[in-house]
Protein backbone atom coordinates (compact mmCIF):
# COMPACT_ATOMS: atom_id res chain seq x y z
CA UNK A 1 0.00 0.00 0.00
CA UNK A 2 1.18 3.62 -0.82
CA UNK A 3 1.22 6.29 1.77
CA UNK A 4 -0.35 9.34 0.74
CA UNK A 5 1.25 12.59 1.53
CA UNK A 6 -0.58 15.98 2.14
CA UNK A 7 0.56 18.03 -0.88
CA UNK A 8 -1.71 20.74 0.02
CA UNK A 9 0.45 23.70 1.22
CA UNK A 10 0.84 24.54 4.64
CA UNK A 11 0.85 27.82 6.61
CA UNK A 12 3.18 30.58 5.93
CA UNK A 13 6.02 31.77 8.00
CA UNK A 14 4.99 34.89 9.74
CA UNK A 15 6.17 37.60 7.26
CA UNK A 16 6.29 41.47 8.13
CA UNK A 17 2.46 42.21 6.68
CA UNK A 18 2.99 45.60 4.45
CA UNK A 19 0.23 48.20 4.67
CA UNK A 20 -1.66 48.01 1.29
CA UNK A 21 -0.36 51.54 -0.66
CA UNK A 22 -3.57 52.63 -0.66
CA UNK A 23 -4.09 52.66 3.19
CA UNK A 24 -0.65 54.10 3.92
CA UNK A 25 -1.77 57.23 1.47
CA UNK A 26 -4.74 57.60 3.74
CA UNK A 27 -2.80 57.37 7.07
CA UNK A 28 -0.53 60.29 5.74
CA UNK A 29 -3.31 62.19 4.68
CA UNK A 30 -5.34 61.71 7.91
CA UNK A 31 -2.04 62.83 9.39
CA UNK A 32 -1.91 65.80 7.50
CA UNK A 33 -5.24 66.97 8.17
CA UNK A 34 -5.24 66.70 11.81
CA UNK A 35 -1.16 68.10 11.93
CA UNK A 36 -1.74 70.92 9.99
CA UNK A 37 -4.95 72.49 11.91
CA UNK A 38 -3.23 71.33 15.09
CA UNK A 39 0.05 73.12 13.87
CA UNK A 40 -1.90 76.84 12.57
CA UNK A 41 -3.67 76.71 16.36
CA UNK A 42 -0.80 76.37 18.31
CA UNK A 43 0.79 79.48 16.02
CA UNK A 44 -2.17 81.21 16.41
CA UNK A 45 -2.16 80.67 20.04
CA UNK A 46 1.61 81.82 20.29
CA UNK A 47 1.33 85.25 18.22
CA UNK A 48 -1.52 86.18 20.34
CA UNK A 49 0.25 85.70 23.60
CA UNK A 50 3.48 87.13 22.23
CA UNK A 51 1.16 90.15 20.79
CA UNK A 52 -0.49 90.46 24.28
CA UNK A 53 2.79 90.56 26.68
CA UNK A 54 4.29 93.11 23.74
CA UNK A 55 1.97 95.57 24.34
CA UNK A 56 2.30 95.06 28.31
CA UNK A 57 5.64 94.82 28.13
CA UNK A 58 6.11 98.42 26.34
CA UNK A 59 3.29 99.99 28.46
CA UNK A 60 1.90 101.67 25.93
CA UNK A 61 -1.46 101.59 25.33
CA UNK A 62 -2.52 100.56 21.83
CA UNK A 63 -4.46 102.96 19.65
CA UNK A 64 -7.93 103.48 20.75
CA UNK A 65 -10.60 105.37 18.22
CA UNK A 66 -14.09 104.62 18.62
CA UNK A 67 -17.39 106.42 18.34
CA UNK A 68 -19.83 106.83 21.23
CA UNK A 69 -23.69 105.64 21.12
CA UNK A 70 -24.49 109.17 20.83
CA UNK A 71 -21.83 109.53 17.79
CA UNK A 72 -19.03 111.21 19.73
CA UNK A 73 -15.81 110.51 18.37
CA UNK A 74 -13.06 109.58 21.78
CA UNK A 75 -9.65 109.34 20.56
CA UNK A 76 -6.85 108.07 23.12
CA UNK A 77 -4.94 110.65 21.96
CA UNK A 78 -6.83 113.38 22.56
CA UNK A 79 -6.62 112.39 26.47
CA UNK A 80 -2.82 113.10 27.12
CA UNK A 81 -1.92 114.74 29.98
CA UNK A 82 -5.09 112.69 32.16
CA UNK A 83 -5.89 110.02 33.83
CA UNK A 84 -7.69 107.52 31.43
CA UNK A 85 -9.99 104.04 32.82
CA UNK A 86 -11.36 102.10 29.64
CA UNK A 87 -13.77 99.42 31.01
CA UNK A 88 -14.87 96.25 28.27
CA UNK A 89 -18.12 95.05 29.12
CA UNK A 90 -21.17 93.65 27.49
CA UNK A 91 -24.97 93.44 28.64
CA UNK A 92 -25.11 89.88 28.85
CA UNK A 93 -22.45 89.97 31.64
CA UNK A 94 -23.45 89.58 35.35
CA UNK A 95 -19.87 90.44 36.98
CA UNK A 96 -19.85 93.64 34.30
CA UNK A 97 -22.94 94.19 36.55
CA UNK A 98 -21.51 94.02 39.75
CA UNK A 99 -19.06 96.77 39.10
CA UNK A 100 -21.37 98.96 36.97
CA UNK A 101 -22.92 101.16 40.12
CA UNK A 102 -19.39 101.70 41.39
CA UNK A 103 -17.99 102.70 37.85
CA UNK A 104 -20.61 105.12 37.52
CA UNK A 105 -20.74 106.37 41.55
CA UNK A 106 -16.61 106.93 41.00
CA UNK A 107 -16.55 108.73 37.28
CA UNK A 108 -19.53 111.17 38.85
CA UNK A 109 -16.91 111.88 41.67
CA UNK A 110 -13.48 111.90 39.60
CA UNK A 111 -14.98 113.91 36.43
CA UNK A 112 -13.51 116.99 37.57
CA UNK A 113 -9.98 115.13 38.81
CA UNK A 114 -8.39 115.19 35.49
CA UNK A 115 -9.60 111.47 35.05
CA UNK A 116 -12.00 110.17 32.03
CA UNK A 117 -13.65 106.94 31.82
CA UNK A 118 -14.32 105.07 28.77
CA UNK A 119 -16.44 102.14 28.59
CA UNK A 120 -16.31 99.55 25.14
CA UNK A 121 -19.32 97.34 24.74
CA UNK A 122 -18.27 93.89 23.43
CA UNK A 123 -19.55 90.76 21.17
CA UNK A 124 -23.53 92.70 22.21
CA UNK A 125 -26.12 94.10 20.15
CA UNK A 126 -27.30 98.01 20.52
CA UNK A 127 -30.73 97.92 21.97
CA UNK A 128 -29.03 95.38 25.06
CA UNK A 129 -26.11 97.96 25.53
CA UNK A 130 -28.20 100.96 25.31
CA UNK A 131 -31.04 99.17 27.30
CA UNK A 132 -27.90 98.23 29.89
CA UNK A 133 -26.34 102.09 30.11
CA UNK A 134 -29.97 103.13 31.29
CA UNK A 135 -30.58 100.80 34.08
CA UNK A 136 -27.43 101.82 35.10
CA UNK A 137 -27.95 105.55 34.42
CA UNK A 138 -24.14 104.85 33.26
CA UNK A 139 -23.23 108.93 31.84
CA UNK A 140 -19.41 108.09 31.21
CA UNK A 141 -18.83 107.93 27.32
CA UNK A 142 -19.34 104.29 25.67
CA UNK A 143 -19.91 102.79 22.76
CA UNK A 144 -19.85 99.64 20.65
CA UNK A 145 -16.39 97.84 19.99
CA UNK A 146 -17.38 97.57 16.22
CA UNK A 147 -16.11 93.89 15.24
CA UNK A 148 -14.20 93.78 18.22
CA UNK A 149 -11.16 95.67 16.97
CA UNK A 150 -10.13 97.44 20.25
CA UNK A 151 -10.49 93.93 21.95
CA UNK A 152 -8.11 92.55 19.83
CA UNK A 153 -6.15 95.20 20.07
CA UNK A 154 -5.98 95.37 23.86
CA UNK A 155 -6.10 91.43 24.09
CA UNK A 156 -8.73 91.23 26.61
CA UNK A 157 -9.22 87.68 27.77
CA UNK A 158 -12.75 88.23 28.68
CA UNK A 159 -15.24 90.89 30.14
CA UNK A 160 -15.44 92.98 32.15
CA UNK A 161 -11.67 93.73 31.62
CA UNK A 162 -10.39 97.18 32.71
CA UNK A 163 -7.31 99.22 31.82
CA UNK A 164 -5.91 101.88 34.01
CA UNK A 165 -3.48 104.42 31.90
CA UNK A 166 -1.40 107.15 33.01
CA UNK A 167 -1.05 110.93 31.54
CA UNK A 168 1.66 109.59 29.44
CA UNK A 169 -0.49 106.81 27.89
CA UNK A 170 1.14 103.47 29.44
CA UNK A 171 -0.93 100.96 30.89
CA UNK A 172 -0.28 100.55 34.42
CA UNK A 173 -2.56 98.03 35.48
CA UNK A 174 -4.80 95.81 33.66
CA UNK A 175 -7.87 94.36 35.93
CA UNK A 176 -9.76 90.86 34.68
CA UNK A 177 -13.14 90.68 36.12
CA UNK A 178 -14.75 93.18 38.40
CA UNK A 179 -13.77 96.03 40.35
CA UNK A 180 -15.41 94.99 43.78
CA UNK A 181 -14.42 97.68 45.95
CA UNK A 182 -13.89 101.44 46.00
CA UNK A 183 -11.26 101.26 47.80
CA UNK A 184 -9.71 98.71 45.29
CA UNK A 185 -10.71 101.04 42.80
CA UNK A 186 -9.19 104.36 44.58
CA UNK A 187 -5.86 102.30 44.51
CA UNK A 188 -5.60 101.78 40.57
CA UNK A 189 -7.09 105.87 40.37
CA UNK A 190 -4.08 106.84 42.70
CA UNK A 191 -1.47 105.49 39.82
CA UNK A 192 -3.00 107.05 36.99
CA UNK A 193 -4.47 110.67 38.39
CA UNK A 194 -1.98 114.00 36.82
CA UNK A 195 0.31 115.17 38.72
Amino acid sequence: MTEMTDTRPGPLPDAPVEAAPASRAVLIWRAVFILVPLVFIVFLALRLGTAKSEHRAEGLAPVLEFTTFEGETINLDDLRGQGVMVNFWASWCDPCREEAALLESTWRREKENGIVFLGLDYLDQEPAAKAYLAEYDITYPNGPDLRSQVARRYGIQGVPETFFIDPEGKIVDVIVGPITSQAQMDGFLAKIRPK
